[in-house]
């Protein structure tokens, strides 16, 4: 349904397509689009799919929060009925945490502005690529209110304070080749949903379960002293070490680097890792 506030598709068996799709409102979110959003992202995980595009329709990736959606009108109960919240825990919170724990690689493609909360789904994927005219705006600090939808949490884990405080505090825009430079976001591309589907597509054929707890380990490390950290990669390469992709990738590896390194003389000596010596040594 191309009139559906929010659109699913699989562009490949392995990757999923996510559209954010009000165009005539840069993409803002109301209560249903909240619902049909998480319900896009069940799907993605229901196809079988390895890894999620996230974009938006039209000229803009998403403007935050539709405040055509609340209660301004004047008269008693103004702050009540106005107060965003309420929406920010049924609605963008859990939208947030979704898409945050969302067991395969995601990616979003802004085409446009992201602001306010726009922002703040954009930086929950694990990696973003933006158009040369997208740009990221902290616009809650101009309506009295803080980052929200995780965008307190995601400024300084990627920016640093200074930059997260300068950012939070001024509104001002920032532009795709800052947010690049500044290490926001991970790549600026003239067409950022196909270097997205790109992407996505070599993510999809990587094993989905280490870059997924890839993830978790670099999002929490700032958590954790450096003891804590190796207990935790510990326990992770522990428990991917059981899995199939570990056995067949390494098997895989093993054989492609003999391969190109041994020709066909399989009568070659090899080190006790099992690499040619013109490798390994």
């Amino acid at each position: 349904m191309t009139d559906s506030p929010v659109l699913f598709g699989l562009h490949s068996p392995t990757v999923a397509l996510i559209t954010l799709n009000r165009p005539e409102s840069l993409n803002s979110f109301t209560p249903e689009m909240h619902t049909m959003f998480r319900a896009a992202l069940q799907s993605a995980m229901d196809s079988g799919a390895r890894c999620a595009i996230l974009t938006g329709a039209g000229r803009g990736f998403c403007a935050g929060a539709d405040l055509s959606s609340f209660d301004f009108t004047p008269g008693e109960g103004l702050k009540q009925r106005a107060n965003p919240g309420p929406t920010i825990e049924a609605d963008f919170n859990p939208s947030a945490r979704a898409l945050m724990e969302l067991p395969m690689p995601t990616i979003c493609a802004v085409n446009g502005v992201a602001a306010g909360a726009g922002a703040s789904f954009a930086l929950s994927c694990d990696l973003v690529i933006a158009s040369p005219v997208a740009s990221f705006i902290q616009a809650f600090s101009k309506i009295g209110l803080i980052p929200d939808a995780g965008g307190s949490w995601h400024l300084p884990q990627r920016l640093g304070l200074a930059r997260a405080l300068g950012l939070a505090l001024t509104g001002d825009k920032l532009t795709a080749a800052q947010a690049k430079e500044f290490g926001l976001i991970w790549d600026v591309q003239d067409d950022p949903l196909a270097a997205a589907l790109t992407l996505g597509q070599k993510l999809a054929h990587m094993p989905t379960k280490a870059l997924v707890q890839t993830r978790h380990l670099l999002r929490s490390a700032h958590m954790r002293t450096f003891e804590e950290q190796l207990h935790a990669e510990l326990a992770a390469q522990t428990a991917l070490g059981h899995t199939d992709d570990y056995i067949e990738g390494v098997n895989a590896f093993l054989q492609s680097v003999c391969r190109n390194s041994r020709g066909n003389d399989e009568s070659r000596p090899t080190c006790p890792c099992r690499w040619p010596k013109d490798v390994c040594l």
